[in-house]
């Protein structure tokens, strides 16, 4: 039941619907370019984890590979940095308030999901 609370508060107040919004555009832009499937794939993922943080965790896949390392090291460099910092000075400035805390720690949550995405999957805790 607290999940579904703070996650819903998550959603109005802790900037759940803008990240999930960027996330999706950027996943349709990655399948309009076709060749970068993959990185849409993994938009899509870090979209639904962003809607719903509380009560999920991102576990490493068994079966992820070399591709997976390669891609990463590509998303790393062209767009995972950037997200990273985004998720890292949102939760600095949620964590400013006692009433933010449990977002910006949400959002500290997301930062090696959107530095990392290929070869993971989110599964709940």
């Amino acid at each position: 039941m607290i999940r579904t609370v703070l996650n819903v508060l998550w959603l109005i107040f802790g900037s759940g619907i803008v990240f999930a919004i960027g996330y999706g555009i950027a996943a349709l832009i990655c399948f309009a370019l076709i060749v970068t499937i993959p990185f849409g794939v993994a938009s899509l993922r870090l979209a639904h984890y962003s809607l719903w943080p509380f009560g999920r965790t991102l576990e490493a896949k068994p079966s992820a590979g070399l591709g997976s390392f390669v891609a990463n090291v590509l998303w790393v460099v062209l767009a995972g940095w950037w997200l990273a910092l985004t998720h890292i000075v949102a939760g600095v400035a949620q964590c400013i308030t006692v009433i933010g805390i449990p977002f910006g720690i949400a959002n500290f949550k997301l930062v090696p999901a959107a530095l990392w995405p290929l070869g993971r999957e989110v599964t709940p805790t």
